[in-house]
């Protein structure tokens, strides 16, 4: 019974202390964010094209060596 007693001072703790984190948390303006968000998508795109091609020239080898 002493730990169910332990517990929930413990769980009193963590809830101020996870709203005391949320306070500190400085939030973006709108242009700040339009702007990471721009660049996070630019960044996936261009990942993305460079993993497309690297992946078609890899099977484009993978044929030329089974044939």
């Amino acid at each position: 019974m002493s730990e169910t007693t332990v517990e929930k001072p413990k769980k009193k703790n963590w809830f101020k202390g996870l709203k005391a984190e949320f306070k500190k948390i400085i939030w973006p303006d709108k242009k700040t964010l339009a702007k990471q968000t721009v660049a996070v998508i630019t960044c996936s795109v261009i990942l993305g094209a460079i993993i497309a091609v690297v992946d078609a020239l890899i099977q484009y080898g993978i044929d030329f060596l089974v044939r």
